[in-house]
C-alpha cells in the first residue's frame, strides 16, 4: 500500500500563518492567505469546463472521481484532487474555485475566483482547436467577462482589490507538443522542437502581459512535465522501450529553461509583477524513476485503463477496461495524469516554491 507524507505542505502553512508579514486578505471575510485563486490552462487544472463542450476530452463518467470527496466523477482528469485544489485546501480554502462554464460559477462563488482550464488546451490555440477544447484566448476572454460580473456581485471597489490580491494559476504546454507537436508531421517538419518552443514562449508572454494589465499581480506557472515519461507518449512514441524517452525530455527541459529566463524578464519589464514558474519536471522526474522513495509501487502505467500505456482518457473506461482497486500505489491514474496520492507529493513541492508569490 502507498505511504504518502503531507507534512511539508502543512509545515509551510504554519510557518507561514505564525512567522511571516502576509496580511490576510481584506477583500473579503475569510481567513484565506489569497481572496481567490483564478485558473487558466490544460485538464492538469480543468475542474469540469470540458463537461459544457463538444469534445472527446472529458472526465465526467466513473472511475474518475471515485476517490474525490463526493466519490462522483467533477470533470477532473483524476481518481480525486488536483494540484490546484491542494493548493486551495493550503491556502484556507474550503470550497473550491467552480468552472467558469458550470452553473455553479455565479453570484457569491464568483468571489473565492473561477477556473477557465480546459482539457487538450495549450498555449498555441490550433492545439486546442485541433481538440476542440477552450483555446487560451477563449479563455482570457472569459476572463474579461468574469470581471465584469465580479464587479456586479462584490462592487467595483472590492472586485478590484480580489483580482490584484488573487493568486493566478497556469499550466499548459503539454498538448502542444504531445497532441500537436509531436504528433503532427507538417509542423515538426516545418519547425524544430527548438523554434516551437520559442513560439509558445511569445504567446505565453503575451497572455501574462495582458493579465497584467487587467490587474493581476500574483502569476504562478507550471512548467512542462517530464513528457517522456508519460506512459502516453511512451506508448506513442518508444516503440514500446522501458524508460522514459530522452529526446522528449530533453526537449521539455529547453521549453523550462526559456520559460525561467522569460519570468526573468517579465519580472523586470512589469512592476509590481510577481511570477513564478513551478518546476513539476523534477519532482515528477522523480517519481517515476524512483517510485518506492515516496511510497509508489507502479510509475510505467495508469491505474485506469488497459495497462499498455493509453494515449488519452478515453481508454479510462469501465466499458473498456479495467482499473487498479488501489490508486495510492500508482503514480500515474491514466496514461497522462497523475493519481490523487502522486498530485500530494507533488503539491507539497509546489507550495514550497510558490511562498514567494503570497509575500
Amino acid at each position: 500500500m502507498g505511504i504518502h507524507n503531507n507534512k511539508p505542505a502543512l509545515v509551510l502553512l504554519l510557518l507561514v500563518l505564525l512567522g511571516s508579514a502576509i496580511r490576510l486578505n481584506s477583500a473579503q471575510d475569510s481567513t484565506t492567505l489569497v481572496p481567490a485563486i483564478i485558473t487558466f490552462g490544460d485538464s492538469a487544472s480543468d475542474v469540469g469546463n470540458n463537461d459544457y463542450i463538444i469534445t472527446l476530452f472529458k472526465a465526467n463518467y466513473p472511475p474518475y472521481g471515485r476517490d474525490f470527496v463526493t466519490h462522483q466523477p467533477t470533470g477532473r482528469f483524476c481518481n480525486g484532487k488536483l494540484v490546484t485544489d491542494m493548493t486551495a485546501d493550503a491556502l484556507g480554502f474550503t470550497t473550491y474555485p467552480a468552472a467558469y462554464l458550470s452553473p455553479e460559477a455565479s453570484g457569491k462563488n464568483l468571489l473565492i475566483g473561477t477556473n477557465f482550464a480546459s482539457a487538450a488546451a495549450g498555449y498555441d490555440d490550433k492545439t486546442a482547436i485541433l481538440n476542440h477544447a477552450i483555446p487560451l484566448s477563449k479563455q482570457m476572454q472569459y476572463y474579461k467577462e468574469y470581471k465584469t460580473k465580479l464587479a456586479k456581485v462584490a462592487g467595483s471597489q472590492k472586485a478590484e482589490s480580489i483580482i490584484k490580491d488573487a493568486l493566478y494559476i497556469l499550466s499548459a504546454g503539454t498538448a502542444d507538443f504531445l497532441q500537436n507537436y509531436y504528433f503532427n508531421p507538417y509542423l515538426n517538419k516545418i519547425s524544430t522542437p527548438h523554434q516551437y518552443s520559442s513560439y509558445l514562449v511569445r504567446i505565453f508572454t503575451r497572455f501574462v502581459k495582458d493579465l497584467y494589465g487587467q490587474g493581476a499581480r500574483r502569476i504562478g506557472v507550471t512548467s512542462l512535465p517530464p513528457l517522456g515519461c508519460l506512459p502516453a507518449a511512451k506508448t506513442m512514441f518508444g516503440f514500446h522501450k522501458s524508460g522514459c524517452i530522452s529526446k522528449i525530455n530533453r526537449d521539455a527541459k529547453q521549453f523550462n529553461k526559456k520559460m525561467n529566463s522569460t519570468a526573468i524578464q517579465l519580472r523586470k519589464q512589469l512592476p509590481g509583477l510577481k511570477i513564478v514558474i513551478f518546476d513539476v519536471f523534477q519532482p515528477m522526474y522523480d517519481l517515476v524513476n524512483s517510485p518506492s522513495d515516496h511510497g509508489f509501487v507502479v510509475a510505467n502505467q495508469g491505474c485506469c485503463g488497459t495497462g499498455k500505456g493509453e494515449t488519452t482518457s478515453l481508454f479510462c473506461n469501465p466499458k473498456l477496461a479495467g482499473t487498479c482497486s488501489n490508486a495510492t500505489e500508482y503514480v500515474f491514474w491514466d496514461g497522462i495524469h497523475l493519481s490523487q496520492a502522486a498530485n500530494q507529493v507533488l503539491a507539497d513541492t509546489l507550495i514550497m516554491q510558490g511562498i514567494y508569490l503570497l509575500g
